[in-house]
């Protein structure tokens, strides 16, 4: 009797290496998805150059994003549901592609306007796709290794795109250093890299639909489900947790947006009578894009073992104050003072490993299982808020500054927005401590692996 006509319970499980290359192709769309968002960082300064854009313009272009983000959240899943799980993720890989096709046609505002639009739309879904598809793979297997295998080379493509000046300079300057730069070959490239998101895709769906006929698998996993009824009824704790996180995360995010811009300025205001030559910009680019990529590089290496830490001695909410704190100057520090700019950005690049390594699985604690959906997506929708509002606020800031190579001053403003996110930031770290220690804590300060074992 053949594999396919035997019953479906009786169907073997797929191998280790089948999932593992079911892991690799679904890592691979959300790669593509990565680097078509990040791709435009490096560019703020093009924009306003060549394009005529603004920081203002600039920042809408990812809140255009964002905002997209918080409709997609509002479906709760439902189209995966609907759609299942490889058409969906074929699906919202493609919108991905035509979001980055759009950016890149042609240097006009609206339509890339429309086009981060399109991306925040199939990226937020592609992202809930993603997830499904895991537990679905690797449910009582290693989930957890695989979501942390997905979510490092996810960010390797943050980490590509801030270098991309450097490793992809013929982009940027396809007629040498000392020519104009080019606003539209970068974003060619990220096309040609976000079609990695239709390829992992296209592959998965292959490889689930010759699994479906041969192995037995195992149901998909739950998407979270976004109920408000349900959201009003979480302790304090919960949502000491969501203003944590919305006030840490619109300190990072958006600065991500506006950093690589920031960090040429600071770098050419330096330099002094170098700063107007078109080769010393290519320099400073390559340079604030290595700056950047710290963030993402710092979380991929330093989260997981953050992660360990808490589960070994606990002190989560502890942590997440230490974290919370390391945040609040840095910002000031950029603009307030000439330490090397490693300084600050590798003491973001430890709070922005410390604080989610703590703060995502503390939810767990705090929320009963069957509500946990709801909770993670609620905190995703307010999220995506706070991005929209900081991406388009510090834009407006620059604005008003005349922030640039030669106006470095003009950055102040919104480096104040995001050192007052900060100290918020801090401020309610400090109050879900405060409940944790006391009588109406979940365990986040005491529960380690081994007291969870005597259990």
């Amino acid at each position: 009797m053949s594999t396919t006509q035997l019953s479906v319970a009786d169907r073997p499980q797929p191998s280790r290496m089948y999932r593992w290359l079911v892991l690799i192709f679904v890592s691979l769309a959300m790669f593509g998805n990565y680097y078509v968002y990040d791709s435009i960082n490096p560019l703020e300064r093009i924009f306003l150059e060549q394009l005529g854009f603004t920081a203002t313009m600039f920042g809408r272009l990812n809140s255009s994003y964002s905002i997209a983000a918080v409709v997609t959240l509002l479906f709760g899943g439902y189209l995966v549901d609907r759609l299942g799980i490889r058409k969906s993720l074929f699906l919202f890989s493609a919108l991905c592609l035509v979001g980055a096709i759009l950016t890149a046609l042609r240097g006009n505002f609206y339509t890339m306007l429309a086009g981060r639009a399109l991306l925040g739309f199939g990226a937020e879904s592609q992202i809930v796709a993603v997830t499904t598809s895991l537990a679905r793979w690797f449910k009582g297997k290693e989930l957890s290794f695989a979501f942390g295998i997905n979510l490092t080379i996810a960010r390797m493509a943050s980490i590509a795109a801030d270098n991309s000046p450097s490793w992809a300079k013929w982009a940027f300057f396809p007629n040498g250093v000392n020519a104009p730069p080019s606003w539209h070959r970068p974003l060619v490239l990220a096309v040609v890299v976000g079609s990695t998101a239709v390829i992992g895709a296209v592959v998965y769906w292959l490889l689930e639909s010759y699994a479906e006929g041969h192995y037995h698998l195992g149901k998909s996993g739950e998407p979270d489900k976004l109920s408000f009824a349900e959201g009003l009824k979480f302790n304090p704790s919960y949502w000491y947790v969501v203003l944590l996180c919305v006030t840490f995360y619109s300190g990072i995010f958006p600065f991500r947006t506006f950093a690589i811009d920031l960090f040429i300025s600071k770098i050419l205001s330096q330099m002094h009578a170098a700063a107007s030559s078109t080769a010393a910009f290519a320099a400073a680019q390559a340079h604030a894009g290595f700056l950047n990529s710290i963030l993402p590089f710092s979380a991929m290496i330093a989260t997981p073992l953050f992660g360990l830490l808490a589960d070994k001695i606990g002190k989560r909410a502890s942590f997440m104050v230490a974290g919370s704190f390391l945040m609040m100057p840095v910002y000031l520090m950029i603009v307030y003072t000439n330490v090397p700019l490693i300084v600050p950005v590798g003491m973001l690049g430890i709070a922005f490993s410390l604080v989610p390594a703590m703060m995502w699985p503390s939810v767990a604690y705090i929320v009963s299982e069957h509500r946990l959906g709801t909770a993670y997506a609620l905190m995703g929708l307010i999220q995506q808020v706070g991005f929209a509002f900081f991406n388009d606020a510090v834009g407006r800031a620059n604005d008003m500054g005349h922030a640039g190579p030669d106006n470095f001053q003009g950055y102040t403003m919104g480096m104040w927005m995001f050192s007052v996110l900060g100290f918020l930031a801090l401020f309610f770290a400090i109050l879900l401590r405060q409940r944790e220690t006391g009588p109406h804590g979940h365990g986040l300060e005491t529960i380690t692996t081994a007291s969870h074992a005597q259990t």
